[in-house]
């Protein structure tokens, strides 16, 4: 599977395949699902420009994310690694977002 942050084939050491800009704002991005899933007011109102088909998707992300990210801390995952997993699922949404402004133009 080609992804933004690549592809190990499964498990050891996290990967450097790929763009490692994207991958390092990926992670860096990531870090914010250590929080729970909210709407801001500022983000509200950035989201009201936005089709509601993304933030639909966005929102979704959002709230798995957050769990996932929880769920893998509870289990006793190092962190560091949970959050390499969790920027690789929102690598995945990132696609899908993509995959649907594709579609709308």
């Amino acid at each position: 599977m080609n992804t933004l942050v690549g592809s190990d084939g499964g498990r050891g050491a996290s990967p450097k395949r790929g763009n490692s800009h994207a991958r390092r704002v990926l992670v860096e991005g990531a870090w914010a699902y250590r929080y729970p899933a909210k709407v801001s007011r500022h983000l509200q109102l950035r989201l009201e420009k936005v089709p509601k088909a993304i933030q639909d998707i966005s929102w979704k992300a959002q709230v798995r994310l957050c769990k996932r990210y929880r769920r893998l801390v509870a289990r006793g995952k190092n962190v560091n690694q949970v959050v390499v997993a969790i920027a690789r699922e929102m690598a995945a949404f990132v696609w899908a977002i993509a995959q649907e402004v594709a579609v709308a133009h």
